[in-house]
């Protein structure tokens, strides 16, 4: 009887620790700022761009069709993970211009006109470049907030798991200070003044919910995380 208890219970515990790798992965896959299908195209923009272009080099450009057709696919019904959405629509915007100029490229390569293919190859570029820049974030800083953010706001607040919050909230104010001391790329350098606001407001919206969340106030824990998240909405919006 025992031995049969020992079993289940270590078939059990067995099931539990899978069920919760795979939440943990889940997790980690939807608060990474990447689309894997777009990182692979680099496999082939990079030797168009940086050897076949500037070398005028017309057999290969037309050559390399295959793999970008190949490569280009997935990217087309590419998901984004979670912790991205909000980035959908432009997202959306940037896949269906990329789509027109792979589309360019094919006809271009199945052409004769050399000309035309090098302005094909280099409209591609851009348009990968652009779909990139559409999804990098601003900061490296804002990134790692956002990715501990995210597992908050979307994960241990809608199921009130007040202890999660708690242990979460002095990360998140160590991220929001890093953030406060971050500094803008030199293409940003104008809104400096609005970036310092809003950081700041965002660094005392997380120390806010950190008071809170020692308290062990709930009621104020979870308005303290819909604030932090607000004010984190506002400091992304300041670089749309």
């Amino acid at each position: 009887m025992k031995k049969r208890i020992i079993i289940v219970l270590t078939l059990f515990f067995g099931v539990l620790g899978l069920n919760l790798s795979a939440l943990a992965q889940d997790i980690a896959g939807e608060t990474k700022s990447e689309v894997p299908e777009l990182t692979a195209f680099h496999e082939i923009i990079y030797p168009i761009w940086h050897t076949a272009y500037p070398e005028k080099d017309y057999a290969a450009l037309r050559k390399y069709v295959t793999d970008v057709n190949k490569l280009a696919a997935p990217i087309f019904t590419a998901k984004l993970p979670g912790i991205l959405r909000e980035k959908e629509a432009k997202w959306k915007e940037g896949v269906a211009v990329f789509k027109k100029a792979v589309d360019d490229y094919n006809n271009a390569a199945a052409g004769d006109d050399d000309q035309a293919l090098l302005s094909a190859a280099e409209a591609l570029h851009a348009k990968y470049e652009a779909l990139v820049r559409t999804l990098a974030p601003v900061l490296k800083e804002m990134d790692v907030f956002h990715q501990a953010l995210y597992v908050v706001f979307h994960t241990y607040l809608p199921d009130k798991a007040y202890d999660k919050i708690r242990g979460a909230t002095a990360d998140l104010v160590t991220k929001a200070e890093a953030i406060t001391k971050a500094t803008l790329p030199k293409r940003l350098e104008a809104k400096s003044d609005a970036f310092q606001k809003a950081s700041a407001e965002l660094l005392a919206a997380a120390k806010t919910l950190d008071a809170s969340g020692q308290a062990h106030d709930h009621d104020g824990m979870e308005k303290g995380v819909d604030a932090v998240h607000a004010k984190y909405e506002a400091l992304q919006k300041l670089f749309e």
